[in-house]
C-alpha cells in the first residue's frame, strides 16, 4: 500500500492509503488519455473489459473508483482481474452520484473501500481482491449461455441488415491506396497489440504489407516506427498529428450516413471519405481490404474468441463473427503469423555470410597473379588518396 501526502487546509500531513489527483470521466477510454501516473481514476464502467484495464495499468493509475459494478455477472469479463493482479485498488458499485460530487483535479485519498476528499468520504463501495474477483468470475460463467443466445440473435439481425455488404461488398467506397494483390496488416489498439507488432517486424520488412490503422491503431503503427497507409474508424481515439501524416482517411459512418468524426477530420484540413455500415470499425477495415483484392489480411489487436467478443460489450460484435466467416482463410491473427513465419535469413547469419564473402575475395586476391596486380593497384590508389588528404590539410 502506498503512502502519500494529502492537504487539509494550509497544513499537510502523511495519510495512509493511495493519495493522488482525482480524474473523473464516464468513459474510460477518454479518461486514460489525460491520466497521469499515481492519479485516481473515477469511472462509470459496467463490466470493465481487458482493453480498458490494460490502458489503466499502462497509465500507472493509483486506484480505480467505479460507479458501476466492475463484474455484473453477465459474462466473465477480464478487466477486474487484470487491475487486481497489478496491485491497483479497485472499488466499485459506489453509485453514479460520485461523478458529480467530485471536482476534476481534486486531491483525493483511497483508504480501504472509501474515497476521501480532505476528511470527507465522497464514495464508498466494494473493494475487490483476488478472492472476490475469482468468485464473481465463477458466477459469471454460469451466465454465458444466455449471452450466447443474445449474441446469436444479434448476429442474425445484423446479417439481415448488412447482407448486401457481407455477401457482395455493396457500399464499400473506392480508395486510392493500392491493395489488390498485396498483404494487408490491420492494426487495432486492442489485445497485445504492442507485442504483436514487435513480433511482426520481420514479416513487415519482407512483405511490406498495406498498413491500415483502426482509430488509435494508426498511432500504434507510428509508435512502432512505421507509416500507416490508411486510417479507418470513427476518429475518436486517433491523434491529430497522425491524422495529418498523409495516410488515406476513411471515416466510419452510421448506416444512415451520419459521420460524427468527419467534422474533426475536415477541421484539420484532411481529405476523407465515408464508409456507412453497422459493423465495427475493425470489421469494415477488413471488409474493405478483402473487397479491394488483398491476398492476405493479418489482424493485430482484434478479437478472436467468444469471451473477447463479449468483453467488447457491444451488440455490434455480431459483425465481427460474420466478417471472419466471410474472410475465411484469408484472415490470419498476428500471433499465428509471428509463430509460423520467420525471416528468411537472420541477422547473425547475414553477418557471417558477408564476412565469409569478404574472406573468400581476399583469399582469391592474395593467391592469384591477377589478384596481386589488382591488390597493388588498390594499394597505390589508397596511398594516393592519403597523400591528397595530407596536402589538403597541410
Amino acid at each position: 500500500m502506498r503512502i502519500g501526502t494529502v492537504r487539509r487546509g494550509r497544513a499537510s500531513e502523511t495519510a495512509p492509503g493511495v493519495n493522488g489527483t482525482v480524474r473523473v470521466d464516464r468513459r474510460t477510454k477518454n479518461l486514460t488519455k489525460r491520466l497521469r501516473p499515481g492519479e485516481i481514476a473515477v469511472i462509470d464502467h459496467i463490466d470493465i473489459d481487458r482493453v480498458s484495464a490494460d490502458s489503466l495499468v499502462a497509465g500507472k493509475v493509483g486506484a480505480v473508483i467505479n460507479a458501476a459494478p466492475s463484474i455484473s455477472g453477465r459474462y466473465p469479463n477480464l478487466g477486474p482481474g487484470i487491475l487486481v493482479a497489478a496491485g491497483i485498488p479497485l472499488i466499485d458499485g459506489v453509485g453514479k452520484d460520485v461523478l458529480t460530487r467530485i471536482k476534476e483535479g481534486a486531491a483525493g485519498r483511497v483508504e480501504g473501500n472509501q474515497l476521501f476528499i480532505g476528511d470527507e468520504v465522497v464514495a464508498e463501495g466494494v473493494r475487490q481482491d483476488d478472492d472476490s474477483v475469482a468468485a464473481a468470475m465463477a458466477e459469471a460463467r454460469t451466465g454465458l449461455s444466455a449471452q450466447l443466445e443474445a449474441f446469436a440473435t444479434n448476429t442474425m439481425e445484423y446479417m439481415k441488415r448488412e447482407r448486401a455488404l457481407l455477401l457482395d461488398g455493396v457500399g464499400v467506397p473506392d480508395v486510392t491506396t493500392t491493395i489488390d494483390g498485396r498483404h494487408v496488416l490491420v492494426v487495432v489498439r486492442g489485445y497485445d497489440y504492442k507485442e504483436d507488432l514487435q513480433a511482426l517486424r520481420p514479416y513487415i520488412r519482407d512483405y511490406r504489407p498495406v498498413l491500415i490503422g483502426v482509430d488509435g491503431g494508426a498511432d500504434a503503427i507510428k509508435e512502432a516506427g512505421y507509416q500507416p497507409d490508411m486510417i479507418i474508424g470513427d476518429m475518436d481515439s486517433v491523434s491529430d498529428s497522425v491524422l495529418r501524416c498523409g495516410a488515406e482517411v476513411v471515416v466510419h459512418a452510421y448506416p444512415d450516413g451520419r459521420a460524427p468524426g468527419l467534422k474533426r477530420v475536415q477541421d484539420l484540413g484532411v481529405d476523407a471519405i465515408t464508409f456507412p455500415a453497422a459493423a465495427t470499425s475493425e470489421d469494415i477495415a477488413m471488409l474493405l481490404a478483402d473487397e479491394k483484392g488483398a491476398t492476405l489480411i493479418v489482424a493485430v489487436g482484434t478479437h478472436a474468441t467468444l469471451v473477447e467478443f463479449l468483453d467488447k460489450g457491444r451488440g455490434g460484435m455480431a459483425s465481427t463473427f460474420l466478417t471472419r466467416l466471410r474472410l475465411g482463410g484469408k484472415l490470419v491473427d498476428a500471433k499465428g503469423v509471428s509463430r509460423l513465419y520467420r525471416s528468411r535469413i537472420s541477422t547473425p547469419t547475414l553477418v557471417v555470410l558477408v564476412l565469409a564473402a569478404f574472406l573468400a575475395i581476399g583469399s582469391t586476391l592474395a593467391v592469384s597473379t591477377a589478384g596481386r596486380v589488382y591488390l597493388d593497384l588498390l594499394i597505390d590508389q589508397w596511398d594516393s588518396f592519403v597523400f591528397w588528404l595530407e596536402n589538403l590539410f597541410s
